[in-house]
């Protein structure tokens, strides 16, 4: 077994004492940084940072170098698995993802192959094999992927959207054509996290970040359901040492108890869930990551530490909290206000932990 540094974010994750609150922070590699900036224009575009291990490996660790975070986090995007399975994944600059190729009927899904997470994925495997050898131990890593109903809304909508039309109508008038297409995402999601886990990711996270705009039966049918496929197909232990996972559903605060019982690690709350009420309802079952607005970051280093213990007075004593944003870092954030923030957890974290 590869021995850790800091291992305080895996034991939190298995709800095991740890000294002080464990801290990192959704997109901490990202354009809040000037140094991300300079390495984004040597890439180019977004896919080719993606795709370059040295430069995405550096990306990775710039927010370590920065601030004394718990856990590194796989720099890479939850839309590649739909890129590999041909759809033509491009980014319009300010406007976010665009498909060549979006799925538009029965056939076009019955065509889409199951990518080899080494020969069709292997820029990502290797990422994660080049950042595990730059921490030589210092702290986790994280990788993850988008859930099937989050990565079926991309490609389907051929973009991002705010009403979901199309993968809706396919929702309720092509139900079985949709699930289709979210049971092979689901079996693309095993291989590729578990690609990754051999490769070296220490915890995994899936991102269900649409999963919020779902009535409750259709996300327990459409999302909810392939999410623990996905759990019940992954590497639990490598290395000699369990593989905690993470689901996150944006907007899926009324179905904690739901998703704690897929037997993941841990829950990640946005911010529109009180997490003294997620502590609650899921009890000892699961740990809880989160769930800072990332907007405070806005505020003054007193503000901060105000959300801060607020947070963990809510959580309250013992472990099984990772202290994270209810969802990602906005690129305008000063970067000192975020190292303020992770100082402040860890400082103000001490008394809870006995």
């Amino acid at each position: 077994m590869s021995t850790l540094k800091n291992d305080r974010y895996l034991r939190a994750l298995l709800r095991q004492p740890v000294d002080v609150t464990p801290v990192w922070m959704m997109r901490q590699a990202g354009r809040y940084l000037p140094e991300y900036k300079i390495t984004r224009a040597k890439a180019g575009n977004f896919m080719s940072l993606c795709r370059n291990t040295d430069l995405s490996s550096e990306v990775t660790l710039q927010p370590l170098r920065r601030y004394p975070l718990d856990a590194a986090i796989l720099f890479s995007d939850i839309l590649t698995i739909p890129d590999a399975m041909g759809l033509g994944l491009w980014f319009e600059y300010g406007e976010g993802p665009r498909f060549l190729h979006p799925i538009k009927s029965r056939r076009d899904v019955e065509k889409l192959p199951i990518p080899d997470p080494e020969q069709d994925l292997g820029y990502v495997m290797n990422t994660v094999r080049a950042i595990r050898g730059h921490l030589r131990g210092s702290v986790p890593l994280i990788g993850f992927s988008g859930s099937p109903w989050t990565l079926a809304t991309y490609m389907v909508e051929g973009s991002s959207s705010k009403v979901f039309s199309k993968i809706k109508q396919l929702l309720y008038t092509e139900p079985e054509t949709l699930h289709l297409l979210l049971d092979k995402l689901a079996d693309s999601v095993v291989l590729y996290l578990n690609g990754q886990i051999s490769a070296g990711a220490q915890s995994v996270m899936l991102f269900d970040t649409w999963g919020g705009v779902l009535t409750g039966a259709d996300y327990r049918e459409f999302s909810l359901y392939y999410m623990h496929k996905i759990v019940d197909g992954l590497l639990r232990e490598h290395d000699s040492r369990r593989v905690p996972v993470t689901l996150f559903t944006k907007g899926g605060g009324q179905w904690l108890e739901s998703i704690a019982a897929t037997g993941c690690d841990a829950l990640g709350l946005d911010w529109s869930t009180d997490i003294a009420d997620a502590r609650r309802r899921v009890g000892q079952k699961v740990a809880l990551q989160g769930n800072m607005d990332p907007s405070v970051l806005y505020g003054s280093p007193k503000r901060i530490e105000r959300e801060v213990m607020s947070i963990l007075d809510g959580f309250g004593p013992g472990a099984g909290h990772i202290f994270n944003l209810g969802h990602g870092m906005h690129q305008n954030v000063p970067p000192a206000h975020a190292g303020h923030f992770v100082e402040a957890v860890h400082r103000l974290s001490k008394p809870y932990h006995y």
